[in-house]
């Protein structure tokens, strides 16, 4: 595909690029995204929430994409598809303004010459690679990142400003790692002694699998023995906690704030909400979602949708709530003695 000038293509263009149809003019030029209310003539939207169907003909868009379903209330030029979400996706990566995070090795990079890189690796200020460190060809790391000893990082792979990778940590191919993050850092486990608790040595290491992405401020902890693994293409947001020897399957997705303690099993396509708790050694089959806030305290074998937090109320009526929560024993009691006298 060509770009009609630096960045902008025509609507016939990105439609051959999702494999979309054109409704209406297929010339007209596109030259960055935006939503309904704020798109401009040069703009191209999209449409997957009802909520926002009015939008359609009031909106400035150039173009819009959007399912076969609502072409029909599209003002403007459309493009027509099964998955707008995802053709939004595909599109909004040609138009991605986000600079590079480095741009060949800079001239204060620390690079142990044991270190083997491929071609075309970029390291910004004051990043240090240590000894026996392997980077494949196209890597690039921001500034101030640290990869230590024996760490192996896949081609194409991404790590932003003031990323922290311990020792013998095997990252896959185009993965991406946001700034302040840290994988390989030991896993919480320690012996108590009577009373004096003692680091035992985490042994194992963190694998990440290819195409994943990695938010911010987040730790993965290597693991005690066997290695913390997480799969391919699995998405994680910003501050989350993964503990030792947790594996997360492939596609699943992990949201902010979330914990995890160590040794959980998580499987494939599972996608587990803001917010919530995970006690450690638990397992949760494939094509699970966990809602917002919820704590999972047992085994999760069914696919499905699980809950467990409460939505917000009015502190009155979570007052009275509680106090009828509290008697809930004695009520139980009450009924059990009525069930015996009937």
């Amino acid at each position: 595909m060509t770009a009609i000038n630096k960045g902008t293509y025509r609507l016939a263009e990105l439609a051959s690029h999702v494999g979309g149809v054109v409704q209406g003019d297929s010339t007209t030029p596109i030259s960055s995204v935006a939503t309904l209310a704020g798109a401009k003539h040069h703009q191209i939207s999209f449409l997957t929430n009802p909520k926002y169907k009015s939008q359609l003909a009031e909106t400035h868009a150039g173009a819009v994409i959007v399912h076969d379903k609502v072409k029909g209330d599209v003002q403007c030029a459309a493009l027509i598809v099964d998955n707008p979400h995802v053709a939004f996706a595909r599109i909004a990566q040609l138009f991605d303004t986000t600079p590079a995070v480095a741009s060949n090795i800079a001239q204060t990079a620390v690079i142990a010459s044991s270190a083997r890189l491929g071609s075309d690796v970029s390291l910004g200020e004051n990043v240090i690679i240590e000894d026996n460190v392997v980077l494949g060809d196209g890597v690039s790391i921001g500034a101030n990142s640290v990869v230590r000893k024996g760490t192996h990082i896949g081609q194409g792979s991404t790590l932003y400003p003031n990323v922290t990778i311990y020792h013998d940590v095997v990252i896959g191919k185009r993965v991406t790692i946001h700034s302040q993050t840290v994988v390989g850092s030991s896993g919480f486990g320690y012996a108590n002694d009577k009373g004096v608790w003692l680091p035992i040595p985490q042994l194992g290491s963190v694998r990440i699998g290819d195409d994943s992405q990695i938010g911010a401020s987040t730790s993965i902890d290597r693991g005690a023995l066997d290695d913390t693994i997480i799969g391919d293409n699995v998405i994680i947001d910003n501050q989350v906690q993964i503990g030792h020897n947790c594996i997360i399957g492939d596609h699943s997705c992990i949201c902010g704030s979330t914990g995890i303690a160590g040794s959980c099993n998580i499987g494939k396509h599972v996608i587990i909400a803001g917010g919530c708790g995970v006690n450690g050694h638990i397992s949760i089959c494939d094509n699970v979602q966990v809602t917002g806030f919820t704590m999972v305290v047992q085994d999760i074998t069914s696919p499905g949708v699980y809950s467990s937090g409460q939505p917000a109320q009015t502190n009155l009526d979570w007052r009275k709530n509680t106090v009828r929560l509290q008697k809930i024993g004695s009520l139980f009691d009450r009924v059990k003695a009525l069930e015996k006298q009937v």
